[in-house]
């Protein structure tokens, strides 16, 4: 699990074939890792990625043919700059929001505005993840926990503060730039509930507990 607070950002270094998926080396001097060990995970752009070498430098992972297949991990090229983060422990402030580093799907950038001194970001998503984006609630893209301000069918608006363009890779970016996208962790289990069957639909504990937080009603 993550906050998505980025901790640092590093680079690409390596990307090369083994086996049918890849091994990605990251230059990740920015980044603590004193406390890292092999085995330990850390969110690479919001995917979680289990780390099989480590030095002070940076670190080594293997990457699946399904992450390659489902986030844009699979799309960088060395010297691509990446948001890094480690694991989150039971010490860490949870200054964002409870992310799990498993890519819902990729969206695009589809526009940048000034918004006083910031900046007001238009993000659209697949299809198919829409109905889990809600005003003022939370969305991780590329990592970064963020609030959703407006949403228009598949397409939200978010807010870019000065800090969090300087210190990611959002800065970066532009319309057309495809972005790994995490959906909040509640809207997914709500729907999996949902879905549940007997317990819900026969008045299980998941009903009773849906039904006390407003999203069913009598």
């Amino acid at each position: 699990m993550f906050t998505g607070i980025i901790q640092a950002t590093g680079t690409l270094r390596e990307s090369r074939e083994t086996g049918g998926d890849r091994r990605m080396r990251f230059d990740a001097e920015a980044l603590d890792l004193r406390a890292v060990a092999v085995g330990d995970s850390i969110a690479v752009n919001g995917c979680c990625l289990t780390a099989v070498e480590v030095d002070p430098a940076g670190f080594a992972a293997d990457v699946s043919l399904e992450s390659l297949a489902r986030t844009t991990l699979g799309r960088l090229t060395p010297g691509d700059r990446v948001n890094l983060e480690t694991a989150l422990t039971l010490s860490t402030p949870l200054g964002g929001h409870l992310v799990s580093g498993h890519v819902d799907g990729v969206g695009e950038v589809v526009s940048r505005t000034p918004d006083g001194r910031s900046e007001r970001w238009r993000f659209r998503a697949p299809d198919a993840l829409g109905r889990y984006i809600a005003e003022k609630g939370s969305i991780a893209i590329e990592g970064i926990s963020l609030t959703v301000n407006r949403v228009e069918g598949a397409e939200f608006e978010v807010n870019i503060v000065p800090h969090t363009s300087a210190v990611t890779t959002l800065g970066e970016y532009g319309p057309g730039q495809s972005v790994n996208l995490e959906v909040d962790l509640v809207a997914r289990y709500l729907e999996r509930l949902m879905q549940g069957g007997e317990g819900i639909n026969r008045g299980g504990v998941s009903e009773a507990l849906l039904r006390r937080s407003g999203f069913l009603e009598d």
